[in-house]
Order: C-alpha cells, then structure tokens, then sequence
C-alpha cells in the first residue's frame, strides 16, 4: 500500500492566489511510504529554495514519485495534515472577503483542483484523507519512536485552531487527555516575546541560543506573569501581559546590539516554558503510568528544553525527531492513515531520514566540472584520510554526500563541517559562511560507540541521531571543544552510526584518529539566504558565494580558483520563480520625482512593506532591473548586456554589484553547458 503525506499551502511557486493559512500553513513537505516504511521524502523548500515556505507541494510530490518509480494513479492514499472540518470552516470564512474563492467550494474540491491543476490529475475521492494537524505531529513521534504505548506531548504556536495537546497512545490508539487552543498557545506566547527581543517566526532557536548568556532569575517574576499553572497538569496564559515587557525596556531594532537585558529575558523566557511543559509532563506521568514520551510540534524542537527532560529522569526513555515541526506532519499523516487502514502493519525506530536527493557518483564529476571557471577540481583516491587532514590543517568544509536530509537539521549529509577544538571557528563560521549572529553555537557530529566518554549521557541512552536534545559536554573537555561547546557547558548533538551514514562515520573515525577527538564540528550548510544546499548545483553556489575552503562532493574536492567579477559575466542569469519586479514612479521630495527599482517576492507577508527596512522590497539598480527585466534563462549576463547596449560604466556597475546580488539569493545563476 502506498501512502503519500503532505504538509503546506496551496499557491504555486510563482503565485499568491490562495493566500490562505500563511502563518498556520508553512514547511511544505511530502513524504512517500510504501507499507509504512519511507521510500522518499523531502521539503518543498530545498527544490523551490525558499526558506520555510508554505508554497504548495509540487516538486516535493513529483520527486517523491520519480524515486519511487510510480504515478499518482499508483498511490493508494493521499494524507492531508489538516482536520476536513476545520478546514472547510477555513475556507468559508475565506471566500466571504475573497467570492471567487467560492468555485473551490469545501475542501475535498479544493485539493482536486489542486492536483489537476499541478499535474493534471484527476484526484479519486477514495484516495484524500484528512488527519488533525496535532495527530500528524503526534503521529510522526510516535511512529518513529517505534514505541507500542507512550505519553505524547505537541506543543505548535497553532493547527487546526488548537495549540497543545497532550494524548495517550497504546497500539496505536490515540486517546486525547488535554487540548488547548490558540488564547493558551504556548508557541505563540514565545513568539510574542521574541518579537519584543528584536526577531520573528521561525527566529525562536535563535533565542534559545541566546538564553544560556542570560541569568533567568534577573526577571523570572515578570515572565511568570505570564502563565498560571492550573491542578491537573492544566495552565493558562496572560499573553496580554506580554506588554509590561516594556517596563523593563524598548524592542530592541533588528541588527541592535544584544544587551545584557536582553539575554535575561531570553533566560527568562526559556525557563518559564520548561516550567508550563514540566508542569504538563509530571501530571500525566502519574496519571497515565507511562515510562516513554515522544514530543511533537514546532515548540518540541526545543533541543534546551528536550534536554532537561532526559536529565529529569521522569521517563525511562524520550524520543524526538529532528523535525517535529510542520514539515514532519508530511511524514504523520502518511504513517497515520498507513496504520489506520492497515492496522497489523509493524513499526519500530526510526534512526535517521536520510530520504532526499541522491548524490550519484557517476554525475558528480560533470556537474562539477560545468563550474571549472570558478573551481579546481579533484578526484581523491582516499575520502576520508584526504579530507580529514584538511579539517586537521584548520579547512572549514562543505560536505555532499548521499541523500539529502528531511527536515531542519543538517545529519551529516548536506553540512558545513570543521575541527571542534578550533575556537576561532565559531566565529569565522557564523560571520563569513553562515553570516549570522556571533552568539550562535553550533552542534557536534560523533561516533556513537564514543558519545559516553565526551559527554553526560543521562540513563540508558545510546544514541542520539536527530541532534534533538542539548546535552552538557564533560567538564574535562569544554576547554578542549571551544568550537561546539556552548557557554554554559553543553552541545546539542549528534551521534552517527556507521550502519545508517557510513561514509560520515568513516570521516569522524579517521579525525580522531589523529587528535584522539572523534567529533566533527557540524552546522549546515547554507546561508542565512537560503535554505540547506540539496543539489550539487547548489552546493557550488554556496560555497563560491561563502567563506568555506573546501567543497567535498563524493569522491571529489573542490578549491576556489582566482576568479574575477567579468568571469560571473558568462552565467546564465534568471529571475527566481517567487520574485516579481517592481518600477515606481514617485515624489522623492515636495517638487521632484524619480523612478526606484526593486525586487519583491510573493510570498511571507512579513517581507512586504512594514516597520522592518531588511523585509521590504530589495532595491536594485537600474541596470540590474533592466537585465532582470530581460533575463530568460536561456542568455548569459554578457549577452545580455550586449542586447541593450550598455556602456563600459554600465557593464562595470553590473559586475560590481553581481556578488552580493548572487549572495543574497535575488537572482539565479548557472553555467552555460554549451560552452
């Protein structure tokens, strides 16, 4: 039986006619299971490359389905992480601002037109399921967990109008003990308040990086304010308290300086919901004897939090994906409806997802190979002995190998690696690669038979593969892994195993080999303009547009050669899919107008014109403008600037601005294959 999950929203990549759920509907994924076990699986955002997007499914579903050899005709069933109810009421209140949304009508018509709209498919009623958004997130621990009877516990800002839930699973049943809607979102009070610290959605890992600085004690009264625990693992929330913030100080501005105030209240923040969770955990572990919990939902990727629940000892053991979030509701609601139609199927744990694009190693060589204007190339007769000397020598690495992660976190396939006893690394890496906030820590990669000797390991546990949880690194070995220790002494971390990741295995194995240290510095591999690198292609492109030395793919390294702006000039350029042009004709003063050129995306409302200058449309010269303008994929920026006729002074400022246009992801370049 083939059952195909999915998790987003319903506009194409380069449309915004749905405009529905934008912040409820976000991390579009789809994952393929054939019999309950995964075939493919992958995020819309590492295809589409654009970070967390709700857009719809497309590319997700048609590589599901290519690696699997099959067509939609083919699959059995197609899982929706959305309540049918919830959903149609949705959609109603939507058409009473928006009539012509009235042709979709309810939600069955609304997912056949999406699939013939896309792929030109005729959806059979027979194969659409609907599960409530916290089951998908319930589901996707639960199942993966491999666990028969546990506690579940999802904490989301908001899905299907409820916020937490708290359920009771034996076999496969799923008994609900405590729900709470959006007034008592324990995600949306987090964000309320890393608003008022200067970030936004999706920022809230950051806050809690930032929150070992802090002291919690400085304003844990003022944060308690904001909750009430209630008998029977209950609370409530005052989130319009949330503006006495203010009698300790301002917002703080995008890009201001962190201060120690700040830091508190991160501090704060943090501790106050482990309280409300704890409060949660401890009623319902006496009430429902259970010795096992697995976490879901996006609050659940609290790896700090997570973290203190192992060292608690209130259960025997704890389980938590690396993508508890919206985009593991692709893998729930296909192992739900999986396990719901066929209920012998077995389960058990899952330990790693690595369900992405194939690196294959009979392309790599080519595909490098079109970017040798920009790269030194070679093939390695030893990966792992040649690699690991240039992470000894001090070589911060870009590492491709095999298929490419599910979720958020970077597992050792798709990652930016580097020696962990370096402490200059952290910050050359959050500057001049990540380019991101100095505070930022960064996790460490090691082998699973060694994880007990670098750090406190609470209980039984064995294995961490879905760096879920932070743990406290070993008194003994802080000072001698400044670059993956944090502050106050701990790492969220991975273990690898050589029977799910070989070749990363071998990697740390042949590091400690020759510093007795084997633990990788591991963070991801991107930007802070894009999400984790997927393809090869992409790969070239962040690291020629990044401070890292190396770029390993397969059997081959790669080395930037000396390459100027005029090489750039032979790239093919193209508008990105999501992007649109804009040229305004306005005053600039009482008596004088101009025109302004710039670039807007479609999508993330929080990017449109508001109070925070770096979300509003992206200016650009109006010689990029006009090559944007012109650009269809198909001509190189030489020719294009050939077509119309610029002058030298033109064709300069077009080179000098090429770079960072290309680092900030507004434009598309790849080589001529041609040439």
């Amino acid at each position: 039986m083939l059952v195909l999950g999915l998790s987003g929203g319903c506009d194409s990549v380069f449309d915004r006619y749905f405009k529905l759920y934008e912040d409820a509907h976000h991390d579009t994924a789809a994952v393929l299971m054939q019999d309950g076990q995964v075939i493919a699986g992958i995020e819309e955002e590492r295809l589409i490359r654009i970070k967390h997007t709700g857009k719809i499914w497309r590319f997700a579903v048609l590589f599901c389905l290519e690696q699997a050899n099959k067509t939609l005709e083919d699959i059995d069933y197609i899982a929706i992480y959305s309540n049918e109810d919830y959903l149609n009421k949705v959609l109603k209140q939507y058409q009473i601002c928006n009539p012509l949304l009235a042709e979709i009508g309810d939600a069955r018509k609304l997912y056949r037109y999406l699939f013939q709209s896309e792929f030109n498919y005729c959806l059979k009623d027979s194969q659409l399921i609907f599960v409530d958004h916290h089951i998908t997130h319930a589901a996707t621990a639960y199942y993966m967990s491999g666990f028969d009877d546990c506690l579940v516990l999802t904490i989301d800002a908001l899905g299907d109008a409820l916020a937490t839930n708290v359920i009771d699973v034996r076999n496969k049943r799923f008994d609900n003990l405590l729900s709470k809607s959006e007034a008592d979102s324990i995600g949306i009070l987090y964000l309320d308040v890393i608003r008022f610290l200067g970030y936004r959605i999706f920022d809230e890992y950051k806050v809690m990086g930032l929150a070992p600085y802090g002291c919690s004690e400085t304003y844990k009264e003022q944060l308690q304010r904001f909750y009430t625990l209630l008998p029977n693992g209950d609370y409530s929330l005052h989130r319009d308290r949330v503006v006495e913030l203010f009698n300790i100080t301002s917002p703080r501005k995008k890009d201001a300086p962190f201060t120690q105030i700040h830091m508190d209240i991160a501090a704060a923040l943090q501790e106050a919901i482990e309280a409300i969770v704890f409060h949660i955990l401890r009623h319902f572990q006496q009430a429902t004897g259970h010795t096992r919990l697995v976490i879901g939902g996006g609050v659940g990727q609290s790896s700090s939090m997570n973290g203190k629940i192992l060292y608690s000892g209130l259960f025997e053991d704890v389980f938590v994906p690396s993508f508890a979030g919206d985009s593991g509701c692709a893998y729930g609601a296909a192992a739900y409806a999986a396990h719901q139609m066929q209920p012998e199927l077995p389960f058990a744990r899952v330990n790693h997802a690595y369900w992405g694009t194939p690196i294959h190693d009979d392309k790599i060589g080519g595909a490098l190979d079109a970017w040798n204007t920009f790269l030194h190339i070679e093939k390695m007769g030893n990966r792992s002995e040649q690699v690991s000397d240039l992470i000894v020598d001090g070589a911060v690495i870009g590492w491709v190998q095999g298929r490419s992660e599910f979720g958020p976190r970077s597992l050792g396939n798709r990652s930016i690696l580097a020696d962990p006893r370096v402490s200059t690394h952290k910050e050359t890496i959050n500057a001049m690669i990540k380019m991101r906030e100095s505070y930022r820590p960064f996790a460490p990669s090691i082998l699973e038979e060694r994880v007990r000797d670098f750090f406190e390991v609470p209980g039984e546990y064995a294995d961490f593969p879905f760096m879920s949880s932070v743990l406290n690194v070993k008194p003994e070995w802080r000072t001698q892994l400044p670059a993956i220790t944090h502050v106050d002494g701990s790492a969220r971390l991975q273990t690898v195993s050589r029977a799910t990741n070989p070749y990363y295995w071998e990697l740390i194995e042949a590091f400690g080999r020759k510093t007795g240290i084997p633990i990788l510095l591991n963070t991801s591999f991107n930007n802070n303009a894009e999400p984790i690198v997927d393809s090869i292609d992409d790969a070239v492109v962040c690291y020629l547009t990044s401070g890292l030395d190396y770029l390993v793919v397969g059997d081959y390294v790669a080395s930037k050669k000396a390459w100027q702006p005029e090489d750039m000039a032979d790239l093919i350029v193209s508008l990105p899919k999501a992007a649109g042009l804009l040229r305004e004709d306005c005053y600039v003063s009482h008596n004088e107008r101009s025109f302004s050129y710039s670039l807007v995306w479609n999508y993330d409302s929080a990017r449109d014109f508001d109070f925070d200058p770096s979300r509003r449309p992206q200016a650009l010269s109006e010689v990029w403008y006009k090559i944007l303008q012109t650009a269809d994929g198909e001509q190189s920026i030489r020719r294009l600037m050939f077509a119309l006729g610029f002058s030298k002074e033109q064709q300069a400022q077009v080179l000098e601005e090429l770079p960072g246009l290309w680092s900030d992801r507004l434009l598309v370049l790849r080589p001529d294959f041609n040439r």
